[in-house]
């Protein structure tokens, strides 16, 4: 076989919660790019980012790619056993926002730049979707591409005693409610995939 081209055979190079390897990453990038990675840079993560990796990839990131998982400190607390998610997730991701703004794309709707949020709808709206989309809109832009995702399955301890309320999948109609709020937040981008009708996603 001979060489493959990454740039003609990828779009882009996506790391996946790399704050434990952020210094390697950063590291290794240069001999990538010598070698003639041309590539947009991904940061995929779910936002509980340290300032100090954050600002190890400033400059080096085309595209911060961050979940907004909870609004309420106590859902953060029960389900992901962190008691700052809030507070972390805001400050990173106004710092994300503000090194690369909104999401750009090329003529093929390939993504090359910017910031992409994404929230994942639960069961009876423990993430908050109103008013993680309402600080959205207000404290970044309305113009921030948002990627409202309807793929919450319920594994390992969500079926144990204590956890009974997201034991399941959202309906269709807790997701159609969930891009409601987007809509009326003022979000004028986003990545909706409806489903056809109200029931089990």
């Amino acid at each position: 076989m001979g060489e493959v081209n990454i740039s003609s055979a990828c779009h882009n190079i996506n790391f996946v919660t790399p704050e434990h390897v952020v210094p390697q990453i950063i590291e290794a990038l240069p001999l990538a790019i010598e070698g003639g990675l041309e590539l947009p840079i991904v940061h995929n993560t779910s936002a509980y980012d340290s300032m100090e990796s954050l600002e190890l990839t400033d400059g080096i990131v085309d595209i911060y790619m961050p979940d907004f998982k909870y609004w309420d400190p106590e859902m953060a607390r029960k389900y992901s056993k962190v008691a700052d998610y809030l507070e972390v997730a805001r400050r990173t991701i106004k710092e994300m926002y503000r090194r690369v703004g909104d999401l750009v794309v090329d003529e093929d709707g390939l993504a090359k730049r910017g910031l992409i949020v994404r929230h994942l709808v639960m069961p009876e709206n423990m993430a908050g979707t109103r008013e993680v989309m309402r600080w959205i809109a207000r404290e970044l832009s309305p113009t921030t591409y948002v990627n409202v995702i309807a793929q919450y399955y319920p594994a390992g301890k969500a079926s144990r005693s204590g956890y009974a309320e997201i034991n399941r999948r959202a309906t269709a109609c807790e997701y159609e409610e969930a891009l409601d709020e987007a809509w009326r937040a003022g979000l004028l981008r986003l990545d909706p995939r409806r489903p056809a009708s109200c029931g089990t996603l």
